[in-house]
């Protein structure tokens, strides 16, 4: 049993996190640290956890933590995933990974000195609508793949808990790097390929801060394949995911979600010729066990550092190609 430490429990760690880790089988979570020690230790009381902190070192080194799971605002996470390296503790980390690429660089490079286990927290990887999409593309049930879309939109006004979400220096950006890294990931997972180039436009408006509230993305895969991430801060919740081949086409409505099940539709000549329903509430659980049977050496962890660091280097070439106006290449380090 795996002991995880929480670094910045805020309102992920409670309405995803520890819903996670009540259905996990390898992990459970023995400490949280909040900036208010008063908040801290009513989350620990609220849900029975030993230790509560509001020092991320007094986290860190605590001996009953085996791994820091970090969960910061993302200008926190290089300083934050290096203390929990110094401290001799395996790191996973909230997705995105950073601000930029030479962030993550610094804490692979950290991990791979300290040889600790470092990981994403890219969460659809873990579910059972991209285990199937991957799957029946690997089948060849829609032929040559042809080009893909996916989107991600939820409303983030001014009385969301994230209050930095609209800030840059904290957030590293809008939607592209909040929701449009899972589009990104869960792309490059799905179809196995990994993006050379990068176009991207974004929109503001009088809510938006220093970051985008919209933007559209095309990605250029290495064999040829297009694919269009459309992201937002300004929608309702909704995340549909379509890849168009030669042969057919298959497509999920909100294939992300793990509120309800998802229906995988296999449509041919514009008729729906197969269903399958499929349901994705042991996701965290699914990545918390994952990165704990990794901590005990038993398996290898399916989104290493790196991972992140390859969707980072997507992210900065889009922001990139909205300040140059056109196409931007991404760097390989997968």
């Amino acid at each position: 049993m795996v002991n995880f430490g929480i670094l910045g429990f805020g309102l992920h760690a409670v309405k995803r996190m520890m819903p996670g880790f009540s259905r996990s089988s390898h992990c459970r979570v023995t400490a949280l640290s909040r900036r208010d020690r008063a908040k801290a230790e009513e989350s620990a009381r609220q849900f029975q956890i030993p230790h509560a902190f509001d020092s991320a070192e007094a986290l860190c080194r605590c001996p009953d933590v085996d791994a820091v799971f970090v969960t910061t605002p993302n200008a926190c996470h290089l300083q934050d995933v290096l203390l929990a390296l110094q401290c001799g503790k395996p790191v996973l980390c909230e997705k995105p990974v950073a601000v930029n690429a030479d962030e993550c660089r610094q804490m692979i490079e950290a991990a791979r000195r300290a040889n600790l286990l470092f990981g994403v927290a890219q969460v659809f990887r873990f579910e059972e609508s991209t285990r199937r999409l991957r799957e029946r593309l690997a089948e060849g049930q829609i032929g040559r793949p042809i080009f893909a879309r996916g989107e991600f939109s939820f409303l983030a006004d001014p009385s969301h808990p994230r209050k930095w979400l609209n800030d840059r220096a904290v957030a590293g950006g809008g939607p592209i790097a909040d929701i449009g890294v899972h589009c990104v990931d869960t792309l490059r997972y799905i179809l196995q390929d990994e993006v050379e180039r990068v176009s991207a436009r974004g929109a503001t408006d009088a809510g938006s801060g220093t970051v985008e509230s919209a933007a559209a993305l095309t990605l250029e895969f290495s064999r040829g394949l297009l694919a269009s991430v459309l992201v937002s801060f300004r929608a309702e919740y909704r995340t549909p995911f379509e890849f168009v081949g030669d042969k057919g086409v298959l497509f999920a409505d909100n294939a992300l979600t793990v509120e309800h099940p998802i229906q995988i539709q296999l449509k041919r000549n514009n008729t729906i010729v197969e269903s399958e329903t499929v349901s994705n509430p042991l996701a965290y659980a699914n990545q918390v066990d994952a990165f704990a049977l990794a901590v005990e050496g038993k398996m290898a962890y399916p989104v290493p550092g790196e991972q992140g660091w390859q969707n980072q280097e997507i992210l900065d070439a889009a922001y990139r190609s909205i300040a140059s106006g056109r196409a931007e290449d991404v760097p390989r380090r997968v």
